[in-house]
């Protein structure tokens, strides 16, 4: 099931275990803002989504709810490294 933006604002904030004041004070805005965000009140701007997307390490469409895949970034791992979390990844599937 594919989620709304401010559904998927709070479901990646709560995954980070961030508080709205927290994730405001990363993001360089008001805690009110994330609460606009999630309430669907207000939308972030075009600016904003992409370093929430950045920042939550998911693509834009995920976070907009276009899509449901996720991608990880790898970078500075070794290929043994990957391989763990790919077999951790196949593991959580089959649960």
């Amino acid at each position: 099931m594919a989620y709304s933006l401010n559904d998927n604002i709070k479901k990646f904030r709560l995954a980070n275990g961030l508080n709205q004041v927290e994730f405001a004070k990363i993001m360089g805005v008001t805690k009110q803002c994330v609460s606009n965000w999630e309430n669907d009140n207000v939308l972030p701007s075009i600016e904003m989504l992409v370093k929430i997307a950045k920042y939550f390490n998911v693509t834009t469409d995920s976070l907009l709810g276009i899509t449901s895949s996720s991608t990880l970034n790898t970078d500075g791992l070794t290929s043994e490294q990957i391989a763990h979390i790919s077999l951790l990844i196949n593991d959580l599937k089959t649960k």
